[in-house]
C-alpha cells in the first residue's frame, strides 16, 4: 500500500467501516510510515474538534437560546 490510498482510507473510514483487507493494509502501512502516523493523528484531532464545535453549537442553539 502507498502512502496515497493509506490516507484515503483513513478519510473513508471516518465515514464508514473498512472490511478487514482494508484495515489489516492499513494498519501494516502506518506501523511502517511515520508520515501517515501523523496524518492519522491529525484526522482524529480534527475528527474532534469538529465534534467539540458541533456540540457547542447545539448547546447555543438549544430551547430559550437568542432570548433576552
Amino acid at each position: 500500500m502507498n502512502c496515497d490510498r493509506a490516507t484515503r482510507l483513513m478519510s473513508k473510514s471516518q465515514d464508514r467501516p473498512l472490511n478487514n483487507g482494508e484495515r489489516t493494509a492499513l494498519e501494516v502501512h502506518t506501523w511502517m510510515c511515520v508520515g501517515c502516523r501523523n496524518f492519522r493523528k491529525q484526522v482524529g484531532f480534527l475528527r474532534q474538534a469538529m465534534q467539540a464545535f458541533a456540540q457547542r453549537q447545539d448547546d447555543d442553539e438549544g430551547p430559550g437560546a437568542g432570548r433576552v
